[in-house]
């Protein structure tokens, strides 16, 4: 039975090619994950090493926010065995650009930068400050995006918002830091860095010396309590973790993509051998009959599956290989903080879950049509031709598919309607739910194709004559098949429509909100929402007659019965989305508060909650629960109260609505000129926020389109090999359309006819259960959603469904035009 499979394996070859490309672009996926994860983790631990060995032992503070005061410092100095010690500084330092604002959205961190052996500043152009209080480095990254060059005057704020000048004398590569990648940095010599972020205590504490073992728990007793001592190389791996966890996070991303490529392939691996079953059913007989017996049978198809899976599988990782070569690549063109210089690494790991994934899904696919197979009577080798197989739809079926649909659409009705929205466990619910109907769709499918044909079919029908009519019936005429067909497409298109539909609906949502909550043109705001803007400016901005509207608010942080909140006041015109009571203009004594914090406070309108610093807290009454979404302090207090409460604190933040006879243009001007003297001050507009919210959303959209399209190439593959097997099987068929005056153009078209009905039946079915779901997880993950979806976007998905489902159509269509008719009637 072995070289029987064999020889069918060479035999039918050609017509196991696509289903070997589904497996291979499966696998070269999941693969080139596994190799770019790889990859990097070990450029990772190849930067870390480096480090590991410059330091013997260092010191952190326990707990996240607290610093290592320089008396631990001296102690560890004395320590017996240590050659040397330094503290690392680490601290806020806005740098200013060129236009004398400060750069980026977070304040740049100021790093101390020490000489000698415990450096582990790469310096990639340029020196370091060395000895200079004068001289300072930016990280490349940031010198870039502000056009600073080695050799340039720079401008850096102290803790103090003091403006001091250096002179640029090199870049550095943050490396693994991931806040300084995402702050950048400016270095300077320790007693610099101390001057110019104010802190007296520091970050870290190097240690150099020879037995980093023995010096562990030595400098550990001289630390004290509160201190966290690591070795050089528990550190390294600390760091490594620490940079490769977002990566990680990034792979189990990628693999869900590429796990849905493997369901789309493992449903045309299925259908394939199960044509190809159905096709060999007198040759399955046939064997029967010279005394194979059904486990024998039932080998071969499984043996079959397997060569196949190995040879695909194999070819799967090489591409996978190329695939993590081409995305470092491209990565280290962008210039990602990533480590992609490192060699390309595929670990045996990588090598077993490629083969492992590859071949389980496939002998898996393979399993029930080698059931099948053991079912041929052996009386069915003497027929001349074995009759097709009507499908019947069993009570068991529709039974199954009603509990199915009936489970899946009420999960999702409850996390849509019925759970809290904003909360995991709501959209847990709604994803259940989708996969419960999602099984009942597939369970129901057979049923479907008949009427789905039929309707989406009517118009090619009408359009392509004889061979359009021809196409219709026979989309119809194997329900079975040309469901699970469909189904491979319809996972994609399902997919691509919910994220569309999510994608449109945030959009929308936060559009609104931002349109309900205040009309705001402008909005300023510090870097980082670090310390405050001037009173002075929101005074300034309220009298200029450009603006119709500033409101200005300031807040601080307190605690409120155990409770960590902001208390602030505001002045300015707002109309804020009330939860409950109403918001005039607030007296001593009264307080709204954020529908948050009334939950974690417990108090509602007319409840009393005290509110002020320490023994200084007064009772409040609450007149009113505001939105969360109003850009109001957590509790809002009248602005005299607050003022005795807390004293005299800055704006946070202060928003501005333009006067309608007003261009944007002279309003900008005004208040770039307001906030001039105050670089730390951001100027936001809100069509800006919004581009960028849109960019940002449509970058998702591209990317995840993108990782869903390996699915929709594999579900198309899986038609493209349903009609080649099918043109196969229906070769006597077609001989005799010819010889009753079918031209081979017109049995071309009646085949493309038949593969955009595939294709439109899996669109239809996936954008209708995207559409519902798309809502119901816009119900489940945001409060008040507003739910839309771009019609095009959705027009396109189908329309390109059923051009791609003729395009798969066209090999398969010219192998049957091109059969001889007197050779396939006698075949």
């Amino acid at each position: 039975m072995l070289r029987t499979a064999l020889a069918g394996l060479r035999a039918h070859r050609l017509r196991l090619l696509l289903t070997s490309l589904a497996i291979m672009l499966g696998v070269a996926f999941i693969a080139g994950t596994f190799v770019l994860n790889d990859t990097i983790q070990a450029g990772f631990a190849e930067r870390v090493t480096a480090d590991a060995e410059k330091v013997a032992v260092a010191v952190l503070p326990e707990g996240p926010g607290e610093r290592i005061g320089p008396e631990v410092l001296e102690r560890v100095r004395a320590v017996p065995g240590v050659r040397e010690a330094v503290g690392l500084v680490r601290g806020s330092a806005p740098l200013l650009g060129q236009d004398g604002k400060a750069v980026g959205g977070m304040p740049t961190t100021a790093v101390s930068i020490v000489p000698g052996a415990l450096d582990r500043t790469t310096i990639v152009s340029g020196t370091g400050p060395g000895s200079d209080d004068h001289a300072a480095v930016l990280d490349e990254n940031t010198a870039e995006a502000a056009g600073f060059q080695v050799g340039d005057t720079i401008r850096v704020l102290d803790s103090r918002g003091r403006e001091h000048v250096f002179r640029l004398v090199g870049l550095l590569d943050p490396g693994l830091d991931q806040e300084l990648a995402y702050t950048g940095a400016v270095g300077f010599t320790t007693a610099t860095a101390q001057r110019m972020t104010g802190a007296e205590d520091f970050a870290e504490i190097d240690v150099a010396g020879d037995d980093p073992a023995a010096l562990k728990p030595a400098v550990a007793a001289a630390a004290g309590a509160g201190h966290e001592v690591l070795t050089g190389e528990e550190l390294a791996a600390d760091l490594a973790r620490q940079a490769g966890l977002e990566m990680r996070t990034l792979t189990v991303g990628l693999l869900m993509f590429g796990l849905v490529a493997m369901l789309v392939a493992a449903l045309v691996i299925y259908n394939t051998f199960g044509i190809l079953v159905a096709q060999r059913t007198r040759e399955m007989a046939l064997l029967r009959c010279i005394g194979a017996t059904r486990g024998q049978v039932f080998g071969s198809v499984l043996i079959e599956s397997a060569v196949v899976a190995v040879v695909a599988s194999v070819t799967g990782l090489a591409a996978g290989y190329g695939l993590g070569a081409l995305t470092l690549a491209v990565l280290g063109a962008l210039d990602a903080p990533l480590p992609t210089e490192a060699a390309l690494a595929l670990s045996p790991e990588t090598i077993a879950v490629g083969l492992g994934v590859g071949l389980a899904v496939t002998v898996g696919a393979a399993v029930l049509p080698a059931r099948t197979a053991t079912r041929v009577a052996p009386v069915a080798a003497l027929r001349t031709q074995v009759e097709e197989r009507t499908f019947r739809a069993g009570v068991p079926r529709v039974v199954f598919a009603a509990l199915f649909l009936l489970a899946g659409l009420g999960a999702g009705g409850a996390g849509a309607l019925v759970l809290p929205p904003g909360e995991q466990s709501s959209l847990f619910v709604v994803m259940a739910g989708g996969v419960l109907t999602f099984l009942g769709v597939l369970i129901l499918g057979p049923v479907l194709v008949r009427p789905l044909s039929a309707v989406l079919g009517w118009v090619p029908a009408k359009l392509f004559g004889v061979p359009g009519r021809l196409a219709v019936d026979n989309s119809g005429r194997n329900p079975k098949r040309a469901a699970t067909t469909t189904v491979a497409l319809t996972i994609g298109v399902t997919l691509m429509t919910l994220i569309s539909v999510v994608t449109a609906s945030t959009r929308a949502t936060v559009t609104d909100k931002l349109d309900e909550q205040f009309p705001v043109d402008y909005a300023l705001m510090t870097q980082g929402r670090e310390g405050g803007i001037p009173r002075s400016v929101g005074e300034e901005l309220k009298d200029r007659p450009e603006f119709a509207a500033v409101l200005r608010v300031r807040d601080t942080a307190a605690t409120v019965r155990g409770v960590r909140v902001r208390v602030g006041t505001y002045e300015g015109p707002i109309s804020p989305k009330l939860v409950s009571g109403a918001l005039p203009e607030l007296a001593a004594g009264q307080v709204a508060v954020a529908a948050h914090a009334a939950r974690d406070l417990r108090v509602g309108v007319g409840d009393t909650v005290r509110v002020g610093p320490g023994s200084g807290a007064v009772p409040l009454e609450v007149v009113a629960v505001v939105d969360d979404e109003a850009p109001l302090p957590t509790l809002a207090l009248a602005p005299g109260q607050f003022a005795e409460l807390f004293g005299d604190v800055q704006d946070s933040r202060v928003l501005i609505d333009i006067a309608d006879d007003v261009a944007p243009e002279r309003a900008r001007a005004v208040v770039e000129a307001a906030t001039a003297a105050h670089p730390t001050v951001q100027v936001q507009s809100s069509t800006e926020v919004r581009e960028e919210f849109d960019q940002t959303l449509d970058m998702l959209l591209m990317i995840v389109t993108g990782l869903l399209g390996l699915s929709i190439l594999i579900s198309l593959l899986g038609i493209a090999n349903t009609l080649s097997l099918s043109v196969h099987e229906r070769a006597r068929e077609s001989a005799l359309l010819r010889a009753l005056g079918l031209t081979r153009a017109q049995l071309r078209r009646m085949l493309s006819v038949e593969a955009l009905v595939f294709g439109l039946i899996g669109a239809v079915v996936g954008v209708a259960l995207g559409l519902v779901f798309g809502w119901a997880a816009m119900r489940a993950m945001l409060e008040g959603a507003v739910f839309t979806a771009s019609p095009w976007q959705i027009g396109l998905f189908v329309l390109l469904s059923g051009v791609a489902g003729m395009v798969a159509a066209v090999l398969p269509g010219r192998r049957a035009a091109r059969a001889s008719i007197v050779g396939s009637l006698a075949g």
